[in-house]
């Protein structure tokens, strides 16, 4: 059973101040498989409010790759000292992105690029921050923690990035609540669940919402 908290999103100035008569245009970061990166750009391509521009990546095998690839959708392959010193400010600016979206990235975004896209940069994290938060928490580490913690409930947290790990103001929670037999394994799935279901939506408030 999911339990469902909405926090409403808020709006930077950069995003308010938009053209709302085009198209925005979302930069997606990941570093995995891909499977928030697909639900984005299957949601944007039924309601044609926004449509993904680039897929940023740091693993040239990742699974995103080829869904980037299937998509006809281009890749910026990134270098981790380059990221660090540039963020790729320059060939990422080229897209002209509204809302730059970490979805499974595993670095840490650097301050070149949180200076140029201040509130524009969302994330989620597999839990309820601001706990199982931090460095190295992501993935079956966050939901085995939770579940080593005989935690009642775990969930999703959509937030601004800053220059700390999972740190940046929370824009929406949704939960769920863990059963007494509760694996990693299939709170994972529950969790799947939830980002498959609200993050593509929060985005699209980002996107379209006035303040």
């Amino acid at each position: 059973m999911l339990k469902i908290e909405k926090k409403e999103p808020k709006l930077s100035q950069a995003l308010y101040f938009m053209n709302h008569d085009q198209k925005k245009k979302i930069v997606i970061f990941a570093s995995g498989a891909g499977s928030n990166a697909q639900k984005i750009i299957e949601y944007f391509k039924e309601n044609k409010t926004a449509k993904v521009v680039l897929i940023v990546c740091n693993k040239p095998g990742a699974g995103v790759v080829e869904i980037a690839k299937n998509e006809n959708i281009p890749v910026l392959f990134v270098e981790k000292n380059k990221f660090n010193e540039t963020g790729y400010f320059e060939e990422i600016k080229k897209y002209q992105p509204d809302i730059l979206v970490l979805a499974g990235f595993l670095w840490k975004v650097p301050a070149i690029l949180i200076h140029h896209f201040p509130h524009q940069i969302i994330n989620i994290h597999p839990a309820l921050l601001p706990s199982y938060g931090g460095k190295g928490m992501y993935g079956s580490s966050v939901h085995k923690a939770v579940v080593d913690a005989k935690e009642k409930e775990s969930g999703i947290t959509i937030h601004f990035v800053d220059e700390k790990y999972d740190h940046g103001e929370t824009i929406f929670q949704a939960k769920c609540f863990l059963n007494e037999n509760e694996s990693p394994e299939s709170l994972a799935a529950k969790i799947h669940q939830l980002e498959h279901e609200y993050f593509a939506k929060t985005i699209e408030k980002l996107l379209t919402e006035k303040m």
